[in-house]
């Protein structure tokens, strides 16, 4: 099943249930983990066949992996705060991150 994914890499989301801000580092089309992951981690069983998410989570250290139905677009939009950023983007520009191949 084809799905386009609704979030794009450099977007700043906002998890759904546990409220926490992030931003986007990489887009998987669908499921690409372990199943014993999801089996252990993912207890509302989110579809697999739908696009999920690394994000870097702001004022944390660790990144998470998330289903697309448990994000929505972050309505604050200002930059997050995490120590990997750099490794990913070079800049924040009109409430995106755009990364050093960025063509813009």
């Amino acid at each position: 099943m084809d799905h386009k994914p609704k979030f794009f890499i450099g977007q700043v989301v906002r998890h759904r249930k546990f409220g926490y801000r992030g931003v986007v580092v990489d887009v998987d089309p669908v499921f690409q983990g372990t199943e014993e992951w999801y089996e252990q981690v993912a207890q509302s069983r989110p579809p697999k066949d739908q696009p999920w998410y690394h994000v870097l989570v702001h004022e944390a250290e660790h990144g998470t992996y998330v289903a697309e139905r448990h994000l929505d677009t972050d309505p604050r939009g200002g930059q997050i705060d995490h120590p990997a950023l750099g490794e990913f983007f070079s800049r924040f520009v009109g409430g995106r991150y755009l990364s050093m191949h960025t063509l813009q």
